[in-house]
Order: C-alpha cells, then sequence, then structure tokens
C-alpha cells in the first residue's frame, strides 16, 4: 500500500513548492496506518466543503481532491496564512487491496479512507500435515507402518 519515502523526491518537491505561486495543489497532510486487516488513510482538509470531496480510484491511483473558499466580499487582509481553492492528492496504491470495498467519511475537518486487504493478500496460517512412523515389534524384528494403519 505505501511508497517508501524518497528523500531526493522529497527535497524536489520542496524546491517546487518554493518557486511556484500556484495554489491550486495545496499540500493535504496525511497519516496512513495498517489496523489488522485493513489500512486507515487521514488526510487533514479544515474548512473544505464536504460537497466538494472527490474520491476516485482508477486502476491503483487513488486521487483525492476538495476545495475551501475563499472569503468573499471586501476586506483588508492582515494575516493570510490557510490556503484556499483546490487541493489534490494522488497516491499509487500497492497490490493486494480490496480497491472496490473502499469506505470514507468526513468529520471535523478529517477526510478518513479505510482500504481493506484483499482476501488473497491477507496473512493466514497454513496448517501442515504429517505423518510420524509407528514402532511395532512382532516376534523379534522390527516393523514400521503408518499411523492409523494396521
Amino acid at each position: 500500500m505505501a511508497t517508501r519515502w524518497d528523500p531526493v523526491q522529497e527535497m524536489d518537491r520542496l524546491f517546487a513548492s518554493m518557486l511556484t505561486t500556484n495554489r491550486d495543489a495545496a499540500p493535504m497532510p496525511m497519516d496512513l496506518v495498517r489496523e489488522g486487516d485493513h489500512y486507515v488513510l487521514a488526510l487533514d482538509l479544515p474548512g473544505a466543503d464536504p460537497g466538494t470531496i472527490d474520491v476516485s480510484v482508477e486502476d491503483r491511483s487513488l486521487t483525492i481532491r476538495a476545495e475551501r473558499t475563499a472569503r468573499s466580499g471586501e476586506a483588508d487582509w492582515l494575516v493570510r496564512e490557510r490556503p484556499s481553492g483546490t487541493f489534490a492528492r494522488q497516491l499509487t496504491l500497492g497490490r493486494g487491496l480490496a480497491l472496490d470495498r473502499i469506505s470514507a467519511s468526513y468529520a471535523d475537518g478529517v477526510l478518513s479512507l479505510t482500504i481493506p486487504v484483499s482476501e488473497q493478500a491477507r496473512p493466514r496460517r497454513i496448517e501442515v500435515s504429517h505423518s510420524s512412523p509407528a514402532t511395532q515389534i512382532a516376534t523379534g524384528e522390527t516393523v514400521e507402518h503408518e499411523a492409523g494403519t494396521s
């Protein structure tokens, strides 16, 4: 499901964010945890209009979009640190996930996605069958045979 952190890619992203003034791709901080047989992805979207949240899966790409509307009306901004506009994040999902059973909920500014692990990818215990040779003494000689047979 999750990809490893790449410091070179992270530096490229950091430099690109410093050089651009485009707010169309505002950051969406996220947490990802595995809880048993599913993953939980939590994305911070404070102030996002729930009607604008769009979650889609195509092939193995998960795309999340949301909008925070800018304050309308005449105002003299003193401080403006909260970005507005479109927030977007795209993740490449690994194999072994039940993409058709992803569920999503939005509460208190946090979008939570539950991504189940598919039945085929779940860890399971495999029973090992074995038979132990039984030793039988008959008229002075040893005869081995399978357990459960006479």
